[in-house]
C-alpha cells in the first residue's frame, strides 16, 4: 500500500472523503443524453465563486463610508495593482450570473425539470434566484454613484407603499430616514457577509437535493426505472465524473472567452451592465433623469409601472411585482401535462412559452426605457401574457396533445 492509499484510508475513518467523490462524482450516475443546456448549471457555480473571490480581493480597499466609498472604488480602479480587472470581473460576474442562471431557468422549463420528483430542487432555484437578486440590489449601493444611490431610493421606496407599516419598513431598510452612510454600512454588511451565507447554504442544498433524485435530461425520462439487473446502474446512465466534468470544461472555456471578451474590450457594455451616470458621485440634490434598474431587474420594474396607482399608492404594483416572481414557486402543481420534456408536448404549451419568453424580453426592453403612454400600453400587454402562462397553465397543459414518451432516452 503506498503512502498515498494510507493517507486516504486515515482520512477516509475520519472524514468520508472517498465516500463523498463517489456519491456525488464517479458513482453518481447522469443521463448520457444532456445537451449544451445543461451547462448553464456549473458555470452558475462558476462565477459564484469567481463573485466570491473577487468580492473579497474588492473589500480590502473598499470603504464603507459615505463620504470615501466613491474614492475608494476610483482608488481601486486607478491606484491598486490589477484593481480594475478585479472590478471588472465583479461587475461583469454580476450580469452573467443572471445570463447564466435566466438560461439555466429556461432549460427548467423546456424540459420539465420542476416536475415530479423535482420540486424541492425548484424551490431551492427559486430561491437562490431571489437570494442573487437582493445579493445584486444590496451591492449595487456600494459605488456610491449616482445611478447607485437614486436606484436604491427608488427600490427602498416601493416598501414604503405597503400598507399600515410602509413607512416604518422603509426607515428600517434604511436605517435613516433617508439613503444615508447608516444604509450603505448595512448594505455592505448583507452584501459580503449576510447573503453569500445564504447563497451558499442554498446551493448546497439545491444539489444534494439534485444528487438525492437524480439529474432530469431532454426526454424527460427517468433513467433510473431501467436498470441493470446485475450491477443495478441505470442502463442510461453515465458517470458524472469524468464524463460530464470534461464535458462542462468545454462550457467553461467558451463562457470565459465570452467573459474575458467583455471584461477587456466592453466591461459597460453600452451602459447595460455599468452606467454612466454611476461614474458620478451621488448627489441627493440632483435626480438623474431617468432612473432604470439594471437589465436583469427591468422586467419585474416594467411589471410595476404597468399597474396603475390606486389611491395614490404603488401598492398594487408591488404586489403584481411580486406576484411575479412567487407564482415561479409554484409551477411544479400548476403543469399537469402528461409528460415533461418540451420533445413530445403538444403546440399549446410551445406556443406559450414562446409567448411566455417574448413577454419577459419584452418587459425588460420596456424597463430600461422612460414611462411613456405606449410604453406603458405595452407593458400592460405584456404583463397579461407573463402572467397567463401561469394561472392558465393547469388548464392548456391538460388539455394539450402530447407524443408517446420513448421507453429508453433517445440520445
Amino acid at each position: 500500500m503506498s503512502a498515498l492509499q494510507k493517507m486516504m484510508g486515515w482520512i477516509d475513518d475520519r472524514f468520508p472523503l472517498t465516500a463523498t467523490y463517489k456519491a456525488h462524482l464517479s458513482e453518481y450516475y447522469a443521463p448520457k443524453n444532456f445537451n449544451f443546456w445543461y451547462f448553464f448549471g456549473s458555470l452558475a457555480l462558476l462565477v459564484l465563486v469567481m463573485q466570491i473571490v473577487t468580492g473579497i480581493f474588492l473589500t480590502m480597499n473598499y470603504k464603507p463610508d459615505s463620504e470615501l466609498a466613491f474614492a475608494s472604488v476610483e482608488y481601486i480602479m486607478r491606484d491598486v495593482d490589477w484593481g480594475w480587472l478585479i472590478r471588472y470581473m465583479h461587475s461583469t460576474g454580476a450580469s452573467m450570473f443572471f445570463v447564466v442562471v435566466y438560461l439555466h431557468m429556461f432549460r427548467g422549463l423546456m424540459y420539465g425539470s420542476y416536475r415530479k420528483p423535482r420540486e424541492l430542487i425548484w424551490i431551492f432555484g427559486v430561491l437562490i434566484y431571489l437570494a442573487l437578486m437582493a445579493e445584486a440590489f444590496l451591492g449595487y449601493l456600494l459605488p456610491w454613484g449616482q445611478m447607485s444611490f437614486w436606484g436604491a431610493q427608488v427600490i427602498v421606496n416601493l416598501f414604503a407603499a405597503v400598507p399600515f407599516i410602509g413607512d416604518d419598513l422603509s426607515i428600517w431598510i434604511r436605517g435613516d430616514y433617508v439613503i444615508s452612510d447608516a444604509t450603505l454600512n448595512r448594505f455592505f454588511a448583507f452584501h459580503v457577509i449576510a447573503l453569500p451565507l445564504v447563497l451558499i447554504a442554498l446551493v448546497a442544498v439545491h444539489l444534494v437535493a439534485l444528487h438525492e433524485v437524480g439529474s432530469n435530461n431532454p426526454d424527460g425520462i427517468e433513467i433510473k426505472k431501467k436498470k441493470d439487473p446485475v450491477t443495478h446502474i441505470p442502463l442510461d446512465g453515465i458517470p458524472f465524473h469524468p464524463y460530464y466534468t470534461v464535458k462542462d470544461i468545454v462550457g467553461v472555456i467558451v463562457f470565459l472567452m465570452v467573459f474575458s471578451a467583455i471584461v477587456f474590450f466592453g466591461p459597460e457594455m453600452g451602459g447595460y451592465f455599468l452606467e454612466a451616470n454611476n461614474f458620478i458621485p451621488a448627489d441627493p440634490l440632483k435626480t438623474p433623469p431617468h432612473i432604470a434598474p439594471l437589465w436583469y431587474f427591468t422586467p419585474f420594474y416594467a411589471i410595476l409601472r404597468a399597474v396603475p396607482p390606486m389611491f395614490g399608492s404603488q401598492f398594487p404594483g408591488v404586489v403584481a411585482m411580486g406576484m411575479s416572481i412567487v407564482l415561479m414557486f409554484f409551477l411544479p402543481w400548476l403543469d399537469r401535462g402528461k409528460v415533461k420534456s418540451i420533445r413530445y408536448r403538444g403546440p399549446i404549451y410551445k406556443i406559450m412559452l414562446a409567448l411566455f419568453i417574448v413577454s419577459f424580453v419584452g418587459l425588460g426592453y420596456l424597463g430600461l426605457l422612460p414611462s411613456t403612454p405606449v410604453a406603458t400600453m405595452f407593458a400592460q400587454g405584456f404583463s397579461v401574457i407573463y402572467f397567463l402562462f401561469f394561472l392558465l397553465m393547469p388548464w392548456y397543459t391538460s388539455i394539450d396533445k402530447t407524443k408517446p414518451e420513448p421507453e429508453r432516452v433517445t440520445g
